[in-house]
């Protein structure tokens, strides 16, 4: 077993303080519970989160502010983060993170700088702002042909669970067409400035949550980032309550999105479990067991794809088949179809069975940096996800037996309860129209 970094918290600041061997440097973060928002204020987010350090800051211009961001520290961003409960995936809660690091000298000025953007970002500098977004834009289209089995996975489970729905509609293929309809708008400037005031008042509501932070350095340098943290946010406020909510999303998809792109993604999703389930173990390790098995002579050896696979994700409860840069579309879909059948059907060796345990324990306990292991255990404790929690879903893993695959495979992952996703291009729309999907442009 893996040990957990312990931190001690201080409840005068509400600041968790870890420990570790960081070389020198030092990290901050400071963590809001998110406010209550409109859908429209929802999906401004991923924007807020990238243009907050990228824009100018009380006097300072974003040029200058750039200059002082290299000076003052390795970088600083902002980030949100959202997830189910361990027992309820349709139960989602979500964190905004305002996260930088710093050689240690430069520990008391990271704290100002963080506290200057968070209370003194603007968004005025509207040609930067216009910028930003096409850059944003023309890196969300170029990922299509890198990452496409993921954004296949997203479309697919958009509607199996209110997670996969928000990771479609601010990172997944629904975030890459509203971010080139938005990046079309901004030409026009009272779009632009609508925009750009939209996003100040989302700062403005953000700015009134309660906070806590994470301050993670070596042991001689806590008591002085605590220090400058009481002094620059003269005692932080640790009420932590958020109230935003998701309603519950449950529907089923069929959808082929076309694009300029020579091969095909396809994926299909099934509603399964949250974490805690005690069926969630068993269909991690069937992910494993089914791509060594099967998916990988299926689909790349005899199907000519670059890869394939498929996967629990527990976080969002949905069970995901892919295929990646696939020469294939409709035959890949059978094959996903096929490989249940043959685990349900087929006997099998206990040595297979074996190696995807094995498969999944690497992931649980794969090494992180001393810093990262510290901030992934103060991400977990935000959401619930306590040792306990997973060592109970450890030991569950290392129990699976094959019965067990087969009843989860039969209880979960039935043929009529597929959503099926597809990227490909134009020339197909044929095909896809023959299997039913509706098509989508990107």
């Amino acid at each position: 077993q893996m040990p957990e970094p312990e931190g001690k918290y201080d409840p005068e600041t509400g600041a968790t303080l870890y420990a570790r061997g960081t070389n020198g440097l030092v990290y901050q973060q400071i963590v809001l519970p998110v406010p209550a928002l409109s859908e429209e204020e929802l999906l401004l987010l991923p924007y807020y989160t990238t243009l907050i350090s990228e824009v100018g800051c009380g006097e300072l211009d974003y040029l200058q502010m750039q200059d002082r961001i290299s000076a003052e520290s390795g970088g600083i961003g902002a980030s949100f983060l959202a997830k189910g409960q361990i027992d309820d995936v349709q139960a989602m809660s979500g964190y905004l993170i305002f996260s930088g690091k710093a050689l240690a000298r430069n520990s008391g000025e990271l704290t100002q700088l963080l506290k200057d953007v968070y209370s003194g970002a603007r968004f005025d500098e509207k040609e930067r702002v216009r910028e930003i977004i096409a850059q944003v834009r023309a890196r969300r289209e170029q990922a299509v042909t890198g990452s496409g089995h993921g954004l296949a996975m997203g479309a697919a489970a958009q509607g199996l669970s209110s997670g996969s729905w928000l990771s479609f509609r601010l990172g997944g293929l629904a975030g890459i067409r509203g971010t080139k309809e938005l990046d079309k708008s901004l030409n026009d400037e009272s779009a632009l400035a609508q925009f750009c005031d939209s996003l100040a008042a989302l700062h403005e509501k953000i700015r009134k949550q309660g906070r806590q932070f994470l301050l993670i350095g070596e042991e001689a340098q806590l008591a002085p980032m605590l220090d400058s943290v009481k002094t620059c946010w003269q005692g932080g406020n640790a009420q932590v309550e958020g109230d935003w909510s998701m309603k519950p999303v449950s529907y089923k998809t069929k959808e082929a999105w076309l694009t300029s792109t020579q091969v095909n993604f396809c994926a299909k999703a099934y509603a399964t479990v949250a974490v805690d389930h005690p069926d969630a173990a068993a269909l991690t390790v069937v992910g494993g067991f089914l791509r060594n098995g099967y998916l990988h002579r299926a689909i790349r050896e005899k199907g000519g794809a670059y890869g394939g696979g498929a996967g629990q994700d527990s976080v969002n409860g949905v069970f995901r088949f892919f295929s990646y840069r696939d020469p294939r579309f409709a035959e890949t879909l059978d094959d996903f179809d096929a490989a249940l059948n043959w685990l349900c059907t087929e006997t099998h060796e206990h040595q297979a069975l074996e190696e995807a345990i094995l498969g999944v324990i690497g992931q649980l306990d794969r090494p992180h940096s001393p810093a990262g292991a510290a901030r992934h255990a103060f991400h977990n404790n935000l959401f619930g996800r306590t040792p306990e929690q997973r060592a109970r879903f450890r030991e569950r893993v290392l129990n699976v037996t094959l019965d067990e695959m087969r009843r989860v495979a039969d209880t979960w992952l039935k043929p009529e309860g597929a959503s099926v996703a597809v990227i490909t291009s134009p020339d197909n729309r044929g095909v896809a129209e023959q299997l039913g999907l509706s098509i989508q442009e990107l």
